[in-house]
């Protein structure tokens, strides 16, 4: 094991949990997912254990049809906001939607939020998937996927050379001769694009971090290749630890043909954990709350993804494996994975069915605290992941259990961090702080 290495684990807040249907347990917190204080106390929860980082997925439209889920009620930076006032070392990541946004925006806020949390931002830059999200800003459906990625390459660009418009020796507060800012350390960024058109500067200083993070989470070719350019740290879906592999195997090579070889990027797999002392026990958390599935409909949503009927197949027999992908004519993706899932875990339908809820094809692992981390170990060391973006079944429970149950596992093996190493999210992820781009040849 290389003792100088060490995992960079994140938690996904996200409503009373990932699975989605487990708020209806009589337990839950659903009726504190509006309170800002049931975030900070997940997030002191999170930072109690020296994980990295919370992240907080957004979206631009709320499905009305929908009405069994719990959705995410909250903006997310000013969330953020409130909860950099409740924290003190833990990274604080949020979604930012490239298709949406403008980078002037965009650069204030994230900017700011830098400034009031000491240096502790990350944003998750997406390009969004649902024409309900478009008709909220103006547009009658969502551009292409290609075009999305080309304005969202164009948009990283301009809020980059927006952060670094700002020297950091730009406010010398000098009171003796009257000056507060000094104008030559603040420059126009004169950008013309295809998508957009900013003069600059930034109304707001550089960030402590000089930029904050920049997290991406796309798998498709355009998203990948946009993550080898600009993503400083990468979220990812993987199943088992060969897709894990590929996966990580397959950014290394795009990050070097993109002379990033030597940059620290790390990969984070979505991650689900029921943890018990027991295996026992473990198994029984999964099951209390896929008793409270919505059986009909989760059969029939996977009965769409495989292209196969379950509707009469018995919820605890076995599933047989599916036929070869390349006879399936719907997407690809969520097949390969339902098959992966089959295939590793020979599991009933049932359980089945709780998998997918939970995560919906993310990594899983149900066992000890021992076991755990064990394959925690597993996947980090082969070289598949870097860490996990935590995805819990049941907040604040199984958020618990990792921290108190896991968390001190990995840490008297040597691969987790016993206290935070500085006091910036760059900090965290062992990430260096950008250099400033000279003021010559600002212009984009």
């Amino acid at each position: 094991m290389n003792s100088t290495r060490e995992l960079h684990i994140n938690a996904f807040l996200f409503g009373a949990g990932h699975h989605t249907m487990g708020w209806r347990h009589p337990n839950s917190s659903a009726e504190r997912v509006g309170e800002i204080s049931y975030f900070e106390e997940l997030a002191q929860l999170a930072e109690s254990g020296c994980l990295d980082a919370i992240f907080f997925a957004d979206g631009h439209a709320i499905n009305r049809t929908y009405t069994a889920g719990v959705p995410w009620l909250l903006e997310p930076i000013t969330a953020l906001s409130a909860i950099a006032r409740a924290t003190k070392n833990i990274g604080l990541v949020t979604t930012v939607s490239s298709s949406f946004y403008t980078p002037f925006h965009a650069a204030r806020m994230l900017a700011s939020l830098d400034h009031i949390s000491g240096g502790r931002v990350g944003a998750n830059i997406v390009t969004s998937m649902f024409d309900a999200e478009a008709q909220n800003h103006g547009l009658a459906a969502l551009p292409n996927h290609a075009d999305r990625y080309e304005r969202a390459d164009e948009f990283v660009q301009v809020i980059q050379t927006l952060w670094d418009s700002w020297s950091d020796e730009a406010l010398p507060a000098d009171r003796e001769s009257g000056t507060f800012i000094d104008a030559e350390q603040i420059q126009p960024i004169n950008h013309e694009g295809k998508y957009f058109s900013v003069k600059g500067p930034l109304n707001v200083p550089r960030p402590p971090q000089g930029r904050p993070v920049l997290f991406q989470a796309g798998s498709s070719e355009v998203g990948r290749a946009f993550a080898a350019r600009f993503a400083e740290a990468i979220y990812s879906v993987s199943w088992d630890k060969d897709s894990a592999l590929e996966f990580a195997t397959d950014m290394r090579e795009r990050l070097a043909v993109a002379d990033r070889s030597q940059t620290v990027v790390p990969i984070l797999p979505g991650l689900v954990t029921y943890v018990a002392p027991t295996r026992e026990g473990a198994l029984e958390k999964k099951r209390a709350l896929d008793a409270y599935l919505d059986i009909p409909a989760a059969i029939a949503q996977l009965n769409v993804f495989t292209g196969q009927d379950y509707r009469t197949h018995g919820l605890d027999d076995a599933v047989a494996p599916l036929p070869p992908a390349a006879t399936f004519t719907g997407p690809q993706g969520r097949y390969l994975t339902v098959q992966r899932i089959i295939e590793t875990k020979e599991p009933t339908l049932r359980e089945l069915l709780g998998f997918l809820a939970a995560g919906g094809g993310h990594a899983t692992m149900i066992g000890t605290p021992t076991e755990v981390a064990d394959e925690i170990q597993e996947w980090f060391e082969s070289g598949a992941c870097d860490g996990f973006n935590l995805m819990c079944p049941a907040y604040p429970d199984s958020l618990k259990d990792f921290v108190d149950l896991v968390v001190p596992i990995l840490q008297d093996r040597g691969i987790f961090r016993t206290a935070y190493p500085g006091s910036t999210l760059r900090d965290n992820l062992g990430l260096s702080r950008p250099e400033l781009k000279s003021f010559a040849g600002h212009t984009t």
